[in-house]
């Protein structure tokens, strides 16, 4: 059974910086490409960006491009988020996703 859990959320300042991990189990992850998405308070769970497997090519949505780094360590079957000068507009629950598995998320609150 493929399971996701996500962690290292939590309240950040604006302009801080926070990794976000996704722990992968119960399936091959380095033969998955891997999303993270984020859904804030009454909006649409939107795509944050992605990794492929193989050689990890990565993509990400406008919104945090430059602010963000997809990265996987397939040894560790871990993926992780890495966003710095974070706004208070990502404040979002922020998910981890492999084929049709999503993990359970993450809070991440950026507020003074």
């Amino acid at each position: 059974q493929m399971q996701l859990v996500e962690s290292g959320g939590g309240l950040v300042q604006p302009g801080g910086s926070l990794r976000l991990s996704c722990a992968a189990s119960g399936f091959t992850f380095s033969t998955y490409g891997m999303d993270w998405y984020r859904q804030a308070p009454g909006k649409e769970r939107e795509l944050v960006g992605g990794i492929s497997s193989g050689y990890g090519s990565t993509f990400y949505a406008a919104s945090v491009r430059g602010r963000a780094t997809i990265s996987r360590d397939n040894d560790k079957n871990t993926l992780y988020l890495q966003m710095s000068n974070l706004k208070p507009e990502d404040t979002a629950v922020y998910y981890c996703r492999a084929g049709r598995a999503w993990g359970q998320g993450t809070q991440v609150t950026v507020s003074s």
